[in-house]
């Protein structure tokens, strides 16, 4: 679960927020009696992951033969059609 911890005084001020319980049971060992700590957890998904929109102009990935065409061309660039030449 997402979301971090708020220490607090004996009297109930708030004095910072930790992102780990680690660091909040650490912090309220070391400010001594009384003090203690409170989990907020975030509210829900912050980004919407489950939407299928793209952005204006994006085409997703070119299909796995184009890639495979290109790859062969550009391997007989480097290649060339020259003939091996032993002496």
């Amino acid at each position: 679960m997402n979301g971090f911890y708020s220490i607090f005084a004996p009297g109930g001020r708030k004095i910072i927020d930790c992102g780990s319980l680690k660091d909040a049971t650490i912090l309220v060992a070391m400010k001594g009696e009384g003090h203690y700590y409170q989990f907020t957890p975030y509210p829900g998904d912050i980004v919407d992951v489950s939407s299928n929109n793209q952005l204006p102009g994006q085409q997703g990935l070119p299909s796995a033969r184009i890639k495979l065409e290109d790859a062969q061309q550009q391997l007989e660039l480097r290649e060339g059609y020259a003939e091996v030449f032993v002496s």
